[in-house]
């Protein structure tokens, strides 16, 4: 009896390893089919992962790229535009100076303040007994050359006034970007707040503004009416911001400490430099000085200087060579920074 309980234990152990074996070899083509299905499936998943990661860094590198360009065209043509206004800028025309130093009178109206002045020099030249001949240099020294040079000491100062005070303009524009408030309100702010001259070219960019350019636009033509290198990196500095974008407020403040490290540098150069300024002083006013004493100690000695037409050749030479003599020093110790 035990032994037939086995028999038919084995045997139904057979049959189902039998049936076991038919359902694998049956369905083993199946699974088979289905990791092969699963695998593919995978791999497909994993293809298309790594096809859109690697069109992800396509696409970035593209902006990138993109973004590289548009900013190397912006910075060329910038630079082209300020090549433009620097051809015009290093010789601008009399009315562009008159602009620039400050003064609103119409040219018509400084060429006779001009005549006004050859015609007061010409008469000083011949109300106090010179020669007839320097009556015409007198005139034309008057109506050419003291005119213009006033222009140029106006421009200059007006120059100098607005670097003094830009730096601040800048740190004030900065805190009020920071603050939340638009670029916009930064710039009236100091249009209406600033100091002169800083106050009237902001102005003229809320003005410009109002008729229709942009701050970019407005910012770039800042140099036209203030013809120094600072000027023109406020307007770089905003064109490029507005078209490839940043941090306005770290960007202007960049600006703001250049600005300022270039006027120590200037100082400190100034101030290196004061020992050949002086030098060069001495050197110049040297003669006159020489002559002054030799004419209080022995007026008969020099007179001939004066009274001969001999002498009047020699103090003309003397002059023209003292004048490239002094052209040359001053070229010596001004140092551009």
């Amino acid at each position: 009896m035990f032994g037939l309980d086995l028999t038919f234990l084995a045997i139904v152990a057979l049959a189902g390893l039998s049936a076991g074996s038919v359902a694998y070899a049956l369905l083993f083509n199946r699974v088979q089919d289905e990791r092969k299905a699963e695998r593919r499936l995978e791999g497909v998943k994993r293809s298309d992962l790594e096809r859109d990661s690697e069109r992800a860094m396509r696409d970035r590198d593209a902006e990138v790229v993109r973004r590289r360009k548009s900013i190397a065209e912006s910075l060329k043509a910038l630079e082209e535009r300020e090549k433009d206004r620097d051809r015009n800028l290093r010789k601008p025309p009399l009315k562009v100076q008159i602009k620039q130093a400050g003064l609103s009178i119409p040219i018509e109206r400084f060429w006779m303040y001009s005549a006004i002045s050859g015609a007061v020099f010409a008469f000083a030249a011949f109300a106090g007994g010179a020669p007839i001949y320097v009556v015409p240099a007198a005139l034309l020294v008057g109506v050419v050359g003291f005119p213009r040079w006033t222009v140029s000491f106006l421009r200059k100062r007006r120059i100098k006034a607005f670097l003094e005070e830009f730096p601040n303009a800048l740190d004030i524009i900065v805190r009020a970007v920071k603050s939340g408030l638009p670029l916009n309100d930064g710039v009236r702010l100091i249009a209406h707040e600033a100091k002169e001259p800083v106050k009237t070219e902001f102005r003229r960019i809320v003005e410009a503004q109002q008729l229709g350019l942009s701050i970019p636009d407005a910012s770039m033509r800042m140099i036209e009416t203030m013809p120094c290198p600072e000027a023109g990196f406020f307007g770089i500095v905003i064109q490029i911001q507005s078209q490839a974008g940043g941090n306005l407020s770290e960007a202007l403040g960049n600006l703001s400490r250049v600005l300022r490290d270039r006027k120590r540098m200037k100082a400190k150069v100034q101030a290196l430099s004061m020992e050949a300024k002086a030098s060069a002083a001495i050197i110049g006013a040297l003669p006159f000085i020489v002559a002054c004493l030799v004419y209080l100690s022995s007026p008969n000695y020099i007179m001939p200087l004066f009274t001969t037409s001999v002498g009047h050749i020699i103090i003309g030479v003397s002059l023209f060579w003292m004048s490239i003599g002094i052209m040359v020093m001053r070229k010596m110790i001004n140092f551009e920074v």
